[in-house]
């Protein structure tokens, strides 16, 4: 590896580091967890998808969205169930990958990869406004106007260092510059200590203490599969966003194995579940990182800073993380989005809101879930609407007819539409050389032209079919002719 390679990742890797930590501690507070659980599951899976994932550039780690499927099974049944959990899940994870199921990613359109990133942007920017609260109340007077002061600072270092130099990230020169301002002039504004003491020993290895019955499995079992789900997705949406930010191409099922796998040593070592993590993945990217090397270092130094580095890294303010944080909140949001909202269908535009809004409402699972739902059904009105016929008289007084578009479920009533047996010749030519037969419901559709004509008294006779409609044929016992 070069030299400037080498230093750009290791730099890249320090920055993000910074960046993992309040975000796993906030994520492990909110599910009811001891932070160190959030930074042990951010060291084990930042650095194991680093080393071996499909995707080198990209960061993983305690994810909120993992952290909002899991409140409710840790609130009702403890800690040790978590850690069953994200075992479970780290297993189908890797199941998934095993199963090279990570392709299925292309069936998520752009529409709802915008809306996507969109919601994400926007929870990341929500999540800092936590910050701004002391215990239940916003901040008010001078702690409030330090605290504005301090973060527009950093987002100032941020956005103008680039302009001057490239040489060093600009998120670590802003966290670090503020960090030494605050502490020089003893300046009284709340520091990652104030959100948790991470000073801990190295994480031990223990398998969850349950019973191992089918009475535990059925508890975490609706719970694991909805971790896996959320993660897989996170994380293969992160990948394709890297893939495009980069210019390179990743291996969704490897990345996917290596999630699993990650995931389920996090839960044998006490950590918290995890994916991809979209906001440090940006991090890491604008500063430089590239390689392994930038995700193994992001991942070592949260262990570092559980063990020797707690007193100095409780010092770093708030602001300054809270700051970073709003300026990829600002990188992540597609803003092209907003752009061509008046250029693209409307149909386009509702599944980038839509996904948006679900995303910041709910999760991540339901909003692309409901996105590729939304956009499947208007693709199918879409090709529903394309289908017509052409038809004329022949010189034997036949009809003939010629069909184009696809027969599938939702274009049948248009297909069936098109013919009048009742006012036909006795002789009808159903030409399909530009149909495409879909599905089932395309077959009953032609037995039931079939039937019509018969009932009619004529003969509706079908040429041109192409060979995967007679297999379609064939197999549901209907002959052609």
């Amino acid at each position: 590896m070069k030299p400037i390679r080498l230093r750009a990742d290791v730099l890249a890797g320090l920055t993000t580091s910074f960046a993992l930590l309040p975000e796993c501690i906030a994520f492990a507070l909110v599910a009811h967890l001891n932070p160190l659980m959030g930074l042990y599951g951010a060291f084990i899976i930042c650095t194991l998808t680093a080393l071996f994932g499909g995707r080198p550039g990209m960061v993983s780690g305690a994810a909120g969205s993992m952290a909002v499927v899991i409140v409710a099974l840790v609130v009702q049944h403890g800690v040790q169930y978590l850690l069953a959990t994200v075992l479970l899940g780290g297993l189908i994870m890797m199941a998934f990958g095993l199963l090279r199921l990570g392709k299925l990613v292309r069936m998520v359109p752009h529409p709802v990869m915008l809306g996507f990133v969109n919601g994400l942007a926007i929870i990341i920017a929500l999540a800092q406004l936590e910050h701004f609260k002391s215990g239940e109340d916003w901040l008010s007077g001078t702690p409030l106007y330090l605290m504005t002061g301090l973060v527009l600072l950093t987002m100032a270092i941020v956005y103008i260092l680039p302009r001057l130099t490239k040489t060093v990230p600009p998120a670590l020169v802003a966290i670090l510059g503020v960090g030494l301002l605050v502490y020089l002039f003893g300046l009284p504004t709340r520091t990652l200590g104030d959100m948790a003491h991470i000073a801990g020993g190295l994480p031990t290895f223990a398998l969850p203490d349950i019973p191992w019955n089918f009475e535990t499995l059925r508890i975490i079992a609706p719970y694991a599969i909805l971790m896996a789900l959320v993660g897989l997705l996170e994380t293969l949406l992160t990948l394709n966003l890297t893939d495009e930010i980069t210019e390179t191409r990743g291996y969704p099922d490897r990345e996917c194995v290596a999630l699993g796998a990650a995931n389920m040593v996090s839960g044998a070592f006490g950590g918290m579940g995890g994916c991809a993590m979209i906001g440090q993945t940006v991090i890491n990217l604008s500063s430089g990182g590239r390689g392994r090397l930038s995700g193994v270092v992001a991942g070592v130094l949260i262990l570092l800073f559980i063990l020797f580095l707690s007193p100095l890294i409780e010092r770093i303010p708030l602001a300054a993380l809270v700051g970073v944080m709003f300026v990829v909140s600002q990188q992540t949001f597609a803003w092209a989005s907003l752009r061509v909202l008046n250029k693209v269908p409307l149909n386009d535009v509702l599944v980038i809101i839509a996904v948006t809004t679900i995303t910041v409402f709910t999760d991540l699972a339901t909003a692309v879930l409901c996105g590729i739902i939304i956009a499947a059904l208007n693709f199918a009105w879409q090709q529903a609407r394309e289908l017509y016929a052409d038809e004329h008289l022949e010189a034997d007084g036949s009809k003939l007819y010629r069909l184009h578009g696809t027969l599938f479920f939702a274009s049948t009533a248009p297909f069936l539409n098109q013919f009048d047996p009742a006012n036909d010749p006795a002789r009808v030519t159903l030409d399909c050389r530009h149909l495409s037969f879909v599905d089932y419901s395309a077959i009953a559709a032609l037995k039931t032209l079939r039937e019509r004509y018969a009932k009619a008294g004529k003969h509706l006779q079908v040429f041109h079919l192409s060979e995967r409609c007679k297999k379609l044929l064939k197999r549901a016992g209907e002959e052609h002719h």
